[in-house]
């Protein structure tokens, strides 16, 4: 939305934003402090674009934890210190969070405050101390501070950075550009795109939770791939994924059309595309995989495994020279979980997310597998409930990301059809789930691991649970439909690995 064409209409939403019960409160500390109070940053830019903020920012002269006491200590909110260097603190009290910051870096009035911010959209303030200490003032009155030409580039959509040494400030920003890029939907300014090229070494500086937080943003907008890719022009990707930029220039076999670090790119493309409309490529599907897309953090995590997916190729690659000098990236899928896995814990990832996106890496290659051997004959039953049982609750993730993996390679011998024959074995692993998978997992089990050792007379160890997964998936099969059946099939596993009754070697 593009701003308003004056500022007049802004002390007005400045009056709608704040309740009365913070007016009130904020007059009293204003009349105590006998300081300006500004609202500045974010919440004067989402104001402009006609936005109700998340948060009010509010900048005094300093003292901002001072003032954030007293607001708690009248409001009864609570209060929240913010950072360890800067001078700030949270008050949230009623639903709302207000936060107080002094002016940054040595700055010695709001303009110099603002001109040492990172963006121009971030750099524009209002005076509210007036509206709030005389409530019959004239809140059309409200002038904007804006010394770096904020409001233009948010009426143009552009993203700038504020100066020459906006980076070397804080070395976050770099990232912050290319966030608010994809979150706004705006273009970055050609000098600030070039400058974050030259100064892109100094991401590394940043603590690893910030920046994770910053790509995560990234991820859960609508232009992942476009800032992405841009990212990786600037070099800004590899500084940060230097695992992935080494995939550059890495030619793959001729069923591929672009190099390693081209075609995690284009994944990503493809994958975000299919998460705004997955029943195109999957007719008949659409209820699961959207359910599964708005599960939790999923749609995220789908993406970091598109972009991720192909890892472990560097490490992995070789050459066959039996084969025409074929390369090949032999179990780069595995390989790839674990170099992720290392990324993950680099950048302070969850483990929820880690193992979610390993396990989708790990599991990458297995439907083009399956559909290599259902090409060539009918596919078992076995081979069906495995694939489903590995996936688990990530099935239509894991064919989400195999369906993008085969749109990112259009080279001259891929095979034909690939497309559609994943979505023909999606749909059949669904049927196979619903049908036998799912009852036998909403059943009580045949065996349990306390009838391994009451009728088995088994000492509790890794054998169990191969006995209790090998029942599970038999009963699925229907080949084991009872407990005498469970029994008799347990007792061949323990025979077959060569074991008395006490589950020891004979």
């Amino acid at each position: 939305m593009r701003p308003p064409r004056s500022p007049q209409p802004l002390g007005r939403r400045v009056t709608d934003l704040l309740p009365g019960w913070l007016r009130r409160h904020l007059a009293v500390v204003l009349g105590e402090q006998g300081a300006p109070l500004y609202l500045a940053g974010g919440v004067v830019r989402d104001l402009l674009r006609g936005v109700t903020p998340a948060d009010i920012d509010l900048t005094v002269r300093d003292g901002a934890r001072a003032w954030a006491a007293r607001l708690a200590e009248l409001c009864g909110g609570a209060l929240v210190a913010l950072g360890r260097d800067e001078e700030a603190a949270r008050v949230v009290s009623g639903g709302v969070s207000v936060d107080f910051a002094a002016f940054r870096e040595g700055a010695t009035d709001i303009l110099d405050d603002l001109t040492r911010r990172d963006l121009t959209i971030n750099a524009m303030a209002l005076r509210i101390d007036p509206l709030l200490l005389d409530p019959g003032a004239d809140a059309a009155g409200t002038t904007l501070l804006d010394p770096t030409g904020g409001w233009a580039d948010l009426a143009a959509g552009v993203v700038r950075a504020t100066g020459p040494e906006a980076f070397t400030a804080d070395p976050l920003r770099l990232l912050r550009v290319f966030r608010f890029a994809a979150c706004l939907d705006f273009r970055i300014d050609p000098g600030t795109l070039a400058m974050a090229g030259r100064q892109g070494g100094l991401i590394v500086a940043p603590a690893p939770e910030r920046i994770a937080h910053e790509l995560d943003l990234i991820m859960a907008s609508n232009r992942a791939h476009r800032t992405c890719a841009q990212m990786a022009e600037t070099g800004l990707l590899g500084h940060i994924l230097p695992e992935l930029q080494a995939g550059s220039g890495m030619l793959q076999p001729a069923s591929h059309h672009l190099d390693v670090l081209g075609h995690s790119l284009e994944a990503l493309r493809h994958l975000e595309a299919l998460t705004l409309a997955p029943a195109i490529r999957f007719p008949g599907q659409g209820g699961p995989l959207a359910a599964y897309l708005a599960t939790g953090r999923n749609r995220v995590r789908l993406k970091w495994a598109a972009l991720l997916h192909d890892l472990g190729k560097p490490v992995t690659r070789a050459v066959d020279v039996q084969r025409g000098e074929r390369i090949t990236f032999h179990n780069h899928d595995q390989s790839g979980a674990e170099l992720f896995r290392q990324v993950a814990r680099r950048l302070r990832w969850s483990n929820g997310d880690t193992d979610h996106v390993a396990h989708l890496i790990g599991l990458h290659m297995r439907p083009f597998h399956l559909a290599n051997v259902a090409r060539a004959a009918p596919l078992t039953l076995r081979a069906a409930i495995r694939l489903v049982r590995a996936a688990g609750d990530s099935l239509p993730g894991l064919f989400l990301l195999a369906m993008a993996d085969a749109l990112a390679g259009q080279g001259p011998e891929r095979v034909a059809g690939m497309e559609e024959e994943l979505a023909q074995l999606y749909a059949h692993l669904e049927r196979v789930r619903a049908e036998h998978v799912t009852p036998v997992q909403a059943a009580p089990p045949l065996l349990t691991g306390r009838d391994l050792i009451e009728r088995l007379r088994l000492v509790p160890g890794p054998l169990f649970r191969e006995i209790l997964a090998a029942v599970e998936e038999a009963r699925m099969e229907g080949a084991v439909k009872d407990v005498d059946g469970a029994l008799r099939l347990a007792r061949s596993l323990v025979a077959a690995q060569g074991r008395g009754p006490d589950g020891s070697g004979e």
